[in-house]
């Protein structure tokens, strides 16, 4: 058997900022047409068992409530697309078949972690992301497969050991301790993804290089130990959650009871 888990808004966002075009209703339907033929085409490609498209429900989410700059710098999505987006799940579902999951206060993300984490553990099969985002890319230390759809290319523990110079099981130590402009995370000042990938290489995970921090003498070591509270911080924004209560079964994922 195999799952495939697509990340929703990376598909949707990807194909409506290609267009120049402004913002219009016009622009999103034409985007949203475009954006079911790339998930029929990667329903065809991968010929999944079962299949879920997860999308961020938008508004806060625990991940404020923690820190509340979170996202802070990242444009909110176009209100056009926005109110066409709930008209696009329903076709997702009546075209495609393919069960959509949207819930309050967790990101894409922590759906796609929940779903396939349960389902490696129940060894029920291969399990596919299709997806850009890198955090989602720590799941390949559970086994798992990320479909880059817009190169049409796999991402798998060797790929991610060349693009960022760790394993996949320290990526999200990585992006803790360089930080993501993307979602705001803070990380380390002036600790960058090189530097974050040389200190995880020496020590081992994130727990060593601050155990390592307290005796290096150093400006890296200073900024460690100034950092530290920060860096726990964005080490609890970048985890994944796994336990979120999906609502679903393996059955209304199964693609032939579409």
């Amino acid at each position: 058997m195999k799952l495939l888990a697509i990340d929703g808004l990376n598909i949707v966002r990807r194909v409506y900022e290609a267009s120049p075009e402004p913002d219009s209703p016009e622009k999103a339907e034409t985007a949203l047409r475009h954006a079911l033929s790339s998930f029929r085409r990667l329903l065809t490609t991968h010929a999944p068992s079962h299949a879920l498209a997860a999308f961020d429900a938008g508004g806060s989410t625990w991940r404020h409530a923690l820190y509340a700059r979170y996202r802070e710098g990242r444009a909110p999505m176009p209100a056009p697309l926005r109110a066409a987006l709930p008209e696009f799940h329903a076709r997702l579902g009546s075209e495609l078949g393919l069960q959509v999951a949207v819930l309050p206060e967790v990101e894409a993300d922590d759906v796609i972690a929940t779903v396939v984490t349960r389902w490696l553990d129940e060894g029920r099969g291969e399990a596919i992301i299709a997806s850009t985002d890198k955090d989602l890319h720590g799941l390949i230390a559970r086994g798992a497969l990320v479909w880059d759809h817009f190169k049409g290319e796999w991402h798998d523990r060797a790929w991610v050991e060349a693009r960022y110079g760790v394993p996949p099981e320290l990526l999200l130590d990585l992006l803790a301790l360089a930080g993501d402009a993307t979602d705001g995370v803070p990380g380390v000042e002036r600790i960058g993804a090189k530097t974050a990938a040389r200190l995880l290489s020496t020590y081992g995970s994130l727990e060593a290089v601050m155990a390592g921090a307290g005796i290096l003498k150093t400006p890296t070591g200073e900024r460690l130990r100034a950092g530290r509270e920060m860096l726990y911080i964005s080490r609890q924004l970048v985890q994944l959650k796994t336990d979120v209560r999906l609502g679903v079964s393996w059955k209304m994922l199964a693609r032939h009871s579409a």
